[in-house]
């Protein structure tokens, strides 16, 4: 479904993600796969920035993660504010990657 890039000294394999309904399936498949809820989205770029995203019926609650996987924000967004937020622009300059999931 989408082509694997390495990013980063770690080489963690990551995912480009290339339109906004492919966060919803992504979020889904991380749960399903993973059995923890939401997943992890980066923002690629200098600081590259770490997001988790939970989906919700109704909207979603996203993250912002530190270096060590702790939130240090969290929003409550209905969907169709995902796509003000920083991750909606990251996703419309295709800087939204997501790390595949073991």
């Amino acid at each position: 479904m989408f082509p694997a890039i390495r990013a980063g000294q770690d080489s963690e394999s990551m995912l480009p993600v290339r339109a906004a309904a492919d966060i919803e399936y992504l979020v889904k498949e991380s749960e399903v796969v993973t059995g923890k809820p939401g997943r992890r989205f980066v923002i690629a770029g200098a600081d590259r920035l770490v997001y988790r995203i939970q989906w919700h019926p109704i909207g979603c609650k996203v993250q912002r993660l530190d270096s060590a996987g702790n939130a240090t924000c969290t929003a409550y967004l209905l969907h169709g504010e995902l796509y003000a937020h920083s991750l909606g622009e990251a996703l419309r300059a295709g800087q939204l990657f997501t790390p595949t999931v073991r």
